[in-house]
């Protein structure tokens, strides 16, 4: 496996790829990476023949006052997961390289951002769309694959590439959850053993959700509040928000589910700690 921090060497191994005729594919994380990281390696593989994972906490996605500096880092167990599952190329540049001094220009998308949690966190999205833009054009990948934790982030990208001309596949993987059905993040080494067990309720409240749309309620106000109310039933657990949104376009749903487009989506303080989730009906 090659680990490379200079734009310049990225770029230059990306060009002599693609020249070789190998198809390269593309998982931009911000380390400290788990089951959930790991399942995206494997449809990268899958889909090609050059596997390239960024490791890069990226400050411009995170408000004054979010976690930057307490998110967590572990870059030697990183590469060795990474190198594990076997990943190719993990590119791993410094914040100055990425964001040189008097650094001046983002990307901002301006309607599949704004709902969800483009509400609570403003300038998320436009620091999310600014480093996968630069990273594209760095990786300089044919392929590349999100998690559909993240399924506003993918819309999002997804609607970047079609916009801006990208010439990049986006495939999302499906969510990757422990045994109790916390759906994986980096940020669940915040939590404690109480914090933890209260957690699992998120999922078990989109469960809820949809045993009621199962049984033949298909009425997504009837939906959320099942959500919500089975949320709200821990006191650690303050609901940020329950939306029903199309999956691609990220439009509310206002009255009855759209089989298989409709996505309930949530975001949840658990304490200090923000979780988010959510599931497709």
């Amino acid at each position: 496996m090659q680990v490379i921090k200079s734009i310049n060497e990225m770029q230059a191994q990306s060009v002599s790829l693609r020249h070789q005729g190998k198809l390269i594919s593309f998982v931009p994380t911000m380390g400290y990476l788990h089951e959930g990281h790991l399942s995206l390696f494997e449809v990268a593989k899958e889909e090609s023949d050059i596997t390239i994972a960024s490791i890069f906490v990226n400050p411009t996605q995170f408000g004054p006052n979010e976690d930057l500096d307490q998110y967590p880092r572990s870059v030697e167990r990183d590469l060795k997961l990474c190198e594990e599952r076997g990943v190719d190329i993990v590119f791993l540049p410094s914040e100055k390289e990425l964001y040189p001094e008097g650094y001046s220009t983002y990307v901002c998308e301006e309607t599949l951002s704004q709902p969800l949690c483009g509400v609570s966190r403003p300038n998320f999205f436009k620091g999310v769309c600014t480093v996968v833009a630069k990273l594209f054009n760095v990786v300089r990948p044919d392929i590349a694959v999100f998690g559909q934790k993240d399924a506003q982030q993918a819309s999002v990208i997804r609607k970047m590439v079609n916009d801006l001309h990208f010439p990049v596949e986006i495939r999302v993987a499906p969510i990757v959850r422990e045994e109790d059905g916390l759906a994986m993040s980096s940020r669940n080494a915040y939590l404690n053993e109480f914090q933890r067990k209260d957690a699992t309720r998120i999922y078990q409240a989109l469960q809820k959700g949809k045993a009621l749309y199962e049984g033949g309620n298909k009425n997504v106000d009837r939906i959320i509040a099942e959500v919500i109310h089975h949320i709200s039933e821990c006191r650690r657990l303050r609901v940020i928000y329950v939306n029903a949104v199309d999956i691609d376009t990220m439009k509310p749903v206002s009255r009855e589910v759209d089989p298989g487009r409709t996505l309930i989506a949530c975001a949840v303080w658990c304490d200090e700690v923000r979780l988010i989730d959510n599931m497709i009906l």
